[in-house]
């Protein structure tokens, strides 16, 4: 079994990179919050909530992984057959018990250390709800635009589930303009590379759907670049009282960006528009790292 899952995630969730990621959602909006709410450097008390927060969205976007890999397993064995799962190089009886240990580190150590169980419950419930469909798999499944709509939201109760925890502990009034665009500055990425990576050329279509296949490769990338525009919004505004250097590149990482989309929309055949949304999004979250790395050890960068 083990040799299994090594197979499983080497392909399809690489832990070191994922675990990383986990931790840099975490801190960056955490640290973004308290910034922004003006909490001083020497007030910072980093613990066992923190290093627990940080598990729990690793563990978090692992089971939406393993249950993505279920959900899709019907498609996947048509379209995808070389994937770990529908290939049999892992079995479904591998993933579940998985599944399980980590589901129970998760709800254990919460219990123990963190001060926000109604968000995590809302989490993994929300989660569970994604994994069977809401409920509504002959209505979602084929529908590309419901799927977004009811899966896509996820980013958020994970970026709630952060600030909840960030805001208790800190004091911090919960409900509020700075929580609110702290709430979106994960989300529009996640939003932007999940559209993109469903945008292809005409001649790389297939019967899977995507979304130009429905709109167009042209209006499916114009809608890309829309939303980019307003996360760099979200970005400048709370990146301005840290650092105002920091507007100047995230404006040219947009400039940058916008270009990139104006040569695929004409001609889709020179590169996929999502590789390029992955060079923008980690540009610009390193960025954000290093304006809260620089404010929390110069005051500015």
């Amino acid at each position: 079994m083990l040799s299994r899952l090594n197979t499983y995630y080497k392909e399809m969730f690489p832990l070191i990179p994922r675990l990383f990621v986990g931790v840099i959602m975490f801190f960056e909006i955490y640290f973004l919050l308290l910034l922004n709410y003006g909490v001083k450097v020497e007030q910072l008390a980093i613990g066992m909530g923190e290093i627990v927060g940080s598990l729990t969205i690793f563990i978090f976007l692992m089971i939406l992984r393993i249950a993505d890999d279920f959900k899709d397993y019907e498609t996947d064995q048509r379209l995808f057959p070389h994937r770990a799962l529908p290939s049999g190089r892992v079995y479904k009886q591998d993933l579940i018990k998985v599944a399980v240990v980590v589901i129970v580190i998760a709800v254990v150590s919460n219990i123990i250390w963190m001060n926000n169980l109604p968000f995590f419950a809302f989490l993994f419930i929300y989660g569970t709800l994604m994994s069977l469909w809401f409920f509504q798999k002959s209505k979602i499944q084929p529908n590309l635009l419901l799927a977004l709509v009811t899966h896509n939201p996820v980013q958020l109760v994970m970026n709630a589930y952060i600030i909840s925890f960030t805001c208790y502990k800190y004091d911090l009034p919960l409900v509020s303009w700075t929580s609110f665009l702290v709430l979106l500055t994960l989300y529009f990425p996640a939003l932007i590379w999940e559209i993109s990576r469903k945008i292809r050329a005409p001649k790389d279509e297939t019967e899977y759907v995507t979304y130009s296949r429905i709109f167009g490769y042209k209006k499916a990338t114009r809608f890309v670049l829309i939303l980019t525009a307003v996360d760099v919004v979200t970005n400048i505004l709370l990146t301005y009282r840290l650092n105002r250097f920091a507007v100047l590149l995230i404006l040219g990482n947009l400039l940058w960006f916008t270009l990139q989309c104006r040569k695929f929309s004409a001609d889709p055949t020179q590169f996929k528009i999502v590789d390029k949304v992955e060079r923008y999004t980690y540009i610009l979250e390193t960025m954000m790292i290093l304006v809260v790395i620089g404010y929390l050890l110069l005051g500015r960068l």
